[in-house]
């Protein structure tokens, strides 16, 4: 397949402008699932463990089907590096996150709409990679790939074991929300999105691409909002709240 370069530009315009809308649409009134649903609602509603598989996957699974079926050897190391970072964090989402997940049911509508964004970046990453990317061998020693990497697994592990500490704090039929303790948690309210928030910085570094900046404007536009309403929750519901703790970003916002 040849690179498709005026589709990739075109899906990539789509992802900034809706980041865009994300950022001002969510930032007050923050996306209806999880603690923000209307329990009373009367809409269809999927398990969460489904609901973050089937959500999850497209992600994972374009990108893998676009690899077997592609003879492109060309920068064939570089293109596995990237493909490693943005593969292993859907497969961590999909195989791992999603089973041991125990919030509440998805509105099918959200479910829906996250799953067909996967599609749509999923095929995005994969063909920019596989067809139009161009990483030489000297790549592999050049310092962008370096501070991503590190950047990405760090991150990776960052939101990995909040996401540990916030299985724990309740339960598996407990409902009632507690504060989170330790990690990074310490110093921010929403440290696991603190973690995909540097996952991404890292892959948008190493890949260098307008795909995968598109993408990581995209995933901060809708984690930072979602962080903000988190942190005012937390400090309305908790009258012990730490007042020290961030939003976010360590020591900063």
């Amino acid at each position: 397949m040849e690179c498709q370069g005026v589709l990739l530009h075109f899906l990539s315009i789509v992802f900034i402008l809706s980041s865009l809308f994300n950022l001002a649409r969510f930032w007050r009134t923050p996306a209806f699932y999880g603690r923000y649903q209307d329990p009373s609602g009367s809409g269809c509603v999927v398990p969460a463990k489904v609901a973050w598989f089937l959500q999850e996957l497209p992600a994972f699974l374009c990108p893998l089907l676009l690899l077997l079926f592609t003879s492109n050897e060309a920068s064939a190391v570089g293109m596995y590096i990237l493909f490693g970072m943005f593969g292993l964090h859907y497969f961590h989402r999909t195989f791992i996150y999603a089973p041991l997940t125990c919030g509440q049911p998805f509105p099918v509508d959200v479910m829906v709409s996250g799953a067909a964004f996967c599609t749509g970046n999923g095929f995005m990453q994969g063909h920019y990679l596989l067809h139009c990317a161009a990483y030489e061998t000297t790549w592999l020693t050049v310092i962008q790939l370096v501070i991503g990497s590190i950047l990405f697994y760090l991150g990776m592990a960052i939101n990995i074991h909040s996401d540990r500490i916030l299985r724990n704090l309740r339960k598996p039929d407990e409902k009632t929300y507690k504060i989170p303790r330790g990690g990074l948690f310490e110093y921010v309210s929403c440290a696991n999105y603190f973690g995909e928030i540097l996952e991404w910085l890292g892959y948008a570094i190493a890949a260098c691409s307008l795909p995968s900046f598109s993408f990581t404007f995209f995933s901060w536009c809708f984690i930072i909002p979602r962080a903000h309403n988190h942190h005012r929750f937390y400090h309305e519901k908790f009258e012990d709240y730490p007042k020290s703790r961030r939003c976010i970003i360590p020591f900063i916002y």
